[in-house]
């Protein structure tokens, strides 16, 4: 699949192999089961009209630039997406810079510059809510109506139904903070993780007798935290240990990072991207009267840790 970052790459060639594309547009975060379908009707139809089956993103998330401190938490971030949407046969992923420049583009701008001149749409696949355009004037109105003039066809996403409930990102959000992950990966249609590349922490953990593989979440505030049991995927392969996602209350407070304590683990992990399964919530984070209580407890979550991944391999 190939990622095509800002406006001036976003061209889509015309020719006898693929004419133009089929397109949705959204923030696909998290890429749950009710994106899922969405995406494979955005294949299906492309592969019948022999275009490219293409998907655009913002980064940021407008509402991330227009209302920072109410943002939501993010389920996935673009390498995420990026790894899911190529799963389901996707073409493109189109990455708009989303910044006050380009959301002062005029609605008729974005249509006719964008989604006819440059990716030659033919099929547009989005939401009956979806607005757009300076002062969100552009809707689905407004594209019905150009797809009539450009000759391109416009259709609504279908709600995906789990047990009679409506899937969306927000809805899995809160499973997640009420520690729900059962919940949560039903809706995902698989576990939640976190994927990341370890980066070189200040080696705290190493001190305490439990070195960590530390991941920085960067712009996105994780929808989980507290300490966990998790899986851990990498190119050694699978294991277990147990993760606090936080800000290290007791040692020194720092931007939410994940640490994970794999165990049994002695293989070099700097550099590389792994991805970390939440599989049962432990405890909170909390912040402790000493280094000593802390570890201490660390000692403990492991131990429980290290108790529940025994039971799952045995059942």
């Amino acid at each position: 699949m190939q990622l095509t970052r800002g406006i001036h790459n976003m061209r889509i060639n015309v020719d006898n192999n693929r004419q133009g594309c089929v397109l949705t547009i959204g923030n696909f975060d998290g890429v749950h089961l009710g994106h899922k379908q969405v995406i494979v009707a955005l294949v299906e139809k492309a592969r019948k009209l022999n275009c490219e089956a293409a998907v655009l993103v913002f980064e940021p998330q407008p509402q991330e630039l227009f209302s920072p401190e109410t943002a939501p938490a993010r389920l996935c971030r673009l390498r995420d997406k990026y790894t899911l949407l190529k799963n389901l046969g996707v073409d493109r992923l189109i990455c708009i810079n989303f910044n006050k420049k380009f959301a002062s583009l005029s609605a008729e701008t974005f249509i006719e510059e964008l989604l006819v001149k440059r990716l030659a749409i033919k099929h547009l696949i989005v939401g009956d809510d979806f607005h757009f355009g300076q002062n969100r004037q552009g809707n689905f109105a407004m594209l019905k109506s150009a797809g009539e003039k450009f000759n391109f066809a416009v259709t609504d996403t279908a709600s995906h139904k789990l047990s009679g409930c409506r899937i969306s990102s927000t809805e899995i959000r809160q499973s997640l903070e009420a520690d729900d992950l059962e919940g949560a990966k039903a809706m995902l249609g698989r576990p939640y993780s976190i994927i990341g590349k370890v980066f070189h922490g200040d080696k705290r953990g190493r001190e305490m007798g439990f070195p960590t593989a530390n991941i920085k979440l960067k712009r996105r505030v994780s929808p989980v935290s507290g300490v966990y049991v998790v899986q851990v995927n990498s190119q050694f392969g699978q294991h277990f240990g147990v993760a606090n996602i936080g800000s290290r209350p007791t040692v020194a407070g720092i931007r939410q990072q994940l640490e994970v304590h794999i165990f049994d683990f002695d293989n070099n992990l700097y550099g590389a991207i792994i991805e970390v399964i939440m599989l049962k919530k432990l405890r909170s984070e909390q912040k402790f009267g000493s280094l000593v209580e802390l570890i201490q407890q660390i000692a403990i979550d492991t131990e429980q840790a290290r108790t529940f991944v025994q039971n799952l391999t045995i059942n």
